[in-house]
């Protein structure tokens, strides 16, 4: 299950000089076609909505999102649920300690997402900035330059990147994995088939479902992504603007001038 990740991942990411690059390297991070990538790109709400349900449904148990408010869900340029539903999610799925009742109550809209450590697994609230799925070449960076740092893509990588295959040393069970550098992580493959059913329909498949989950990781990381991208856009625009009305009013001022003598 996804909540295994980061405990199985910590674990093997130290047996790495061993049995990791030894074994086969750096591991392979596929090119996922997200439809927030790009300078126009925009998050697909549906697809933050499945990812939201995968993540209460199987990855909530050990991860929290102690930096995501609640009332974030309603944002038009996130999953956008309708403000009584955010209130019902919030009251059904989760607990908070309040100070002033001295004893944990159901969330509401205005409390952040529970910090969950009962593994000694990482908050996922910025994981996907957390992540470079693309590297190199060394020092250059024009992998990142045309595909972005990749975040989105390696946590999706690794959830699909299951080969069946599995061996032990010392004990411990690893299996194989082709976006884990070295090929083999101590966690189990954390998603299946049909795992998750999703309302609108859409296809369940562990290749599928780990594109979602990753969408709404990029978002909670990245909520205000389009209005960043929108902004920059219309700064853009504007100073583009204002040079070429600067090199029209230069031109204007020294036409005159030009081409005169000076005695």
């Amino acid at each position: 299950m996804l909540k295994k990740l980061a405990t199985g991942a910590a674990f093997a990411l130290a047996l790495i000089p061993a049995a990791g690059f030894a074994a086969g390297g750096s591991g392979h991070v596929e090119d996922f076609q997200f439809s927030f990538e790009g300078p126009f790109g925009t998050y697909d709400q549906n697809q933050l909505q499945r990812g939201l349900q995968i993540y209460t449904e199987v990855c909530s148990a050990c991860h929290g999102l102690k930096f995501v408010p609640l009332r974030t869900l309603s944002d038009e340029g996130g999953p956008g649920l309708p403000e009584d539903q955010v209130r019902a999610y919030a009251a059904e799925n989760f607990e908070v300690f309040d100070a002033e009742l001295d004893d944990f109550r159901p969330a509401k809209p205005v409390d952040h997402f529970p910090a969950n450590t009962s593994l000694g697994a990482p908050d996922l609230s910025l994981m996907a900035k957390a992540r470079a799925g693309f590297h190199g070449p060394y020092g250059s960076g024009l992998n990142q330059l045309f595909k972005g740092m990749g975040g989105a893509e390696y946590i999706a990588s690794l959830l699909d990147g299951y080969t069946g295959e599995t061996k032990e040393e010392a004990g411990t069970t690893f299996y194989g994995n082709t976006a884990f550098p070295g090929g083999w992580i101590s966690m189990a493959p954390p998603l299946s088939d049909e795992q998750v059913e999703f309302a609108d329909g859409h296809a369940n498949d562990v290749h599928h479902m780990a594109q979602d989950v990753a969408a709404f990781l990029m978002w909670t990381a990245e909520p205000k992504m389009m209005a960043r991208q929108t902004a920059g856009f219309v700064g853009v625009l504007i100073l583009t603007v204002l040079s070429v009305l600067l090199y029209l009013t230069n031109k204007r001022l020294w036409a005159p001038h030009k081409g005169k003598k000076t005695s």
